[in-house]
């Protein structure tokens, strides 16, 4: 299992806008992604609602995980969605 855990970056934490971008990039990827806040359970990244069940508030860690049977595609994808969630996602193309 390719898998990373990152500090959320968005100052309204995982919610609306945040949760909509990072679900429609998890579901792109094609893969079958999961999010997990804290040692919780793993949740569909690419379901929004899901995602924002999850309450993740600004600063707290959620691990991003994807099945390694991808081989080497599953880590990048891992690594771009971390990326993404270390930015304050509600922030991008606002200004």
């Amino acid at each position: 299992m390719a898998q990373r855990t990152v500090v959320v970056g968005s100052k309204v934490g995982l919610h609306a806008r945040p949760a909509k971008l990072f679900s429609q990039a998890a579901a792109a990827s094609g893969l079958p992604v999961t999010i997990a806040k804290g040692d919780g359970a793993a949740v569909n990244a690419a379901s929004i609602l899901q995602i924002m069940a999850l309450g993740v508030q600004h600063g707290q860690e959620v691990t991003v995980a994807v099945d390694d049977t991808a081989g080497d595609h599953a880590q990048h994808v891992v690594d771009e969605l971390a990326r993404m969630l270390e930015r304050d996602l509600d922030a991008v193309g606002t200004a």
